[in-house]
């Protein structure tokens, strides 16, 4: 099994990233993980993919990764994924300050993630 991310510069993302991952499992929704924000923090934060419509499904799988054997790979739509803080009220949009996009992010697999939706 193999997951392709292609994500391309644009609004959402300050670079393209181009990569196949092995996948060691099935890809599971995921809905907040924890990684280092934009200012550096290390905290929890809501994900979300990104496409041209905006919002769609992120996901979240086990892969084999050169450099470190075994990696938690959390990637979304066309455009990539987009965080933002996990207490934050604000809808999904480009326009927001808090919020950021990545083509995806490779972390260490036993990183925590949350998988079922909050409110």
């Amino acid at each position: 099994m193999f997951v392709e991310v292609d994500v391309q510069l644009g609004d959402n993302c300050d670079y393209s990233l181009n990569r196949v991952f092995s996948a060691l499992a099935a890809s599971a929704p995921v809905f907040r993980v924890e990684t280092t924000g934009i200012h550096g923090e290390l905290g929890l934060f809501d994900v979300t993919g990104w496409s041209g419509e905006g919002p769609c499904p992120a996901y979240a799988v086990i892969v084999e990764d050169s450099g470190e054997g075994r990696a938690l790979l959390i990637y979304g739509g066309a455009d990539g994924i987009r965080l933002r803080p996990q207490d934050s009220q604000e809808p999904w949009t480009l326009e927001a300050v808090h919020q950021w996009g990545e083509p995806c992010l490779l972390l260490d697999q036993s990183t925590h993630i949350e998988t079922e939706p909050h409110e």
